[in-house]
């Protein structure tokens, strides 16, 4: 091989060096070119799952609050119903005395004299007005003459040994109990039988 033979073939190899040199500089453009596209979905992606956390976080504090506000309203629907059912509480608790009174003036020994007669249908009335106009309020007797003793309404006051009369059973009523709306206001005082 000649020089000149050698020169062309040394420049073919510079050549063909600096085309692939060339090539690899255009391939890695191009991957530059793409690398940036695919960093940008990445970002992105990042973007919108963030955005989807903080949709779903969002979402259970509306919940959590909505929950939360109807759970005050159902609280304070619940605290009127009973602030107007026991309001009148303190005041009824005042007449159960005036109706004891009433109740201890019917129970006069003498009731057939002709003086006393008048008298007694009078307080009888007032008794029956003044139960009847409780009542509309809510405000109801307990009078367990006769049923079984419950110490959720009754009060015993002693326990007496009673042939005649089946174990815990109320034998004597002393003083009536009352309730206001189903919630207990006195209870009533009571002997009980221990068969």
């Amino acid at each position: 091989m000649s020089d000149e033979q050698q020169k062309v073939v040394d420049q073919e190899e510079i050549n063909n060096e600096q085309a692939a040199e060339v090539e690899a500089e255009e391939v890695k453009q191009d991957a530059v070119e793409v690398d940036p596209n695919v960093q940008r979905i990445a970002e992105l992606e990042a973007e919108l799952a963030a955005a989807k956390e903080t949709i779903n976080n969002q979402k259970d504090s509306v919940v959590r609050a909505a929950a939360e506000v109807e759970n005050i309203r159902r609280r304070t629907a619940q605290d009127i119903e009973k602030a107007r059912k026991f309001a009148l509480e303190k005041f009824a608790s005042e007449l159960l005395p005036i109706l004891d009174n009433l109740e201890r003036a019917l129970e006069i020994p003498n009731r057939e004299e002709e003086l006393v007669k008048p008298v007694l249908e009078g307080v009888e009335l007032t008794q029956k007005s003044f139960l009847a106009s409780i009542a509309k309020f809510g405000i109801e007797p307990v009078d367990p003459q006769g049923d079984e003793f419950n110490p959720e309404l009754h009060q015993a006051i002693s326990m007496v040994p009673s042939p005649d009369h089946p174990a815990n059973t109320v034998m004597t009523v002393m003083q009536k109990g009352y309730t206001l709306n189903g919630r207990l206001l006195r209870p009533a005082m009571v002997m009980v039988s221990q068969g």
